[in-house]
């Protein structure tokens, strides 16, 4: 996952585009409007105010798309203007490298999932059911078929130093399951140990495929 605010959109859809060749056309594009003012302004780089990362965050999934067409015209946005968007080779992924949109803004995020993302990445908090019902709203409001966009989430992979949260861990994606959840990405606590990766191997991942 990037920021939009991290990469121009022409260069992303190159670094894409690249990755899905050299990778067999097993790229993803994983893009937010970003959130970590710290983040940027350590490394310098730009962090303007939320509406306009959010017009830029548009902007670059307009571009990106374009890019991955044989469309070279120009491309003149409020934010980005780009004299050809040119992409060559093209990605191997067809009709081009999936893109996953991260964060549940109801009234930007959630809309740009529903008109050019084929996967959201929300957090698997209380209100993750509600942003699905909205996630849903937005499709039926653009003619998009809900069920064709992947819901992928952030939950912390923790079973437990031997193994006894397991049971509530399934719990917990024994629920998500039921919501329509395909994917949990997560950080594994004392993942340096390696006994957490067994744990979850061994007890986690072949129960939850069943889900």
């Amino acid at each position: 996952m990037t920021a939009v605010v991290y990469r121009e959109p022409g260069l992303l859809a190159k670094c894409v585009t690249t990755l899905d060749v050299i990778s067999g056309g097993r790229a993803w594009l994983g893009i937010g409007a970003a959130w970590n003012e710290a983040e940027a302004r350590g490394l310098g780089l730009p962090f303007p105010p939320t509406a306009e990362r959010f017009e830029r965050l548009e902007e670059a999934l307009q571009i990106c798309l374009q890019m991955w067409t044989e469309d070279e015209s120009p491309y003149a946005g409020r934010h980005y203007q780009l004299e050809r968007t040119l992409s060559s080779p093209q990605p191997l992924s067809r009709p081009h490298p999936p893109i996953l949109i991260g964060g549940g803004g109801e009234r930007k995020t959630l809309r740009l999932v529903a008109q050019y993302g084929q996967a959201c990445n929300l957090f698997a908090g209380p209100e993750l059911e509600r942003k699905l019902d909205v996630l849903r709203g937005h499709c039926e409001a653009v003619g998009r078929d809900y069920d064709e966009i992947e819901k992928t989430v952030m939950l912390p992979l923790d079973p437990g130093p031997d193994g006894e949260n397991v049971g509530a861990l399934l719990d917990q994606l024994r629920g998500l399951a039921a919501l329509g959840i395909s994917h949990v990405h997560g950080r594994v606590p004392h993942v340096c140990e390696i006994t957490p990766l067994t744990l979850l191997g061994e007890h986690v991942i072949p129960v939850a495929a069943g889900f």
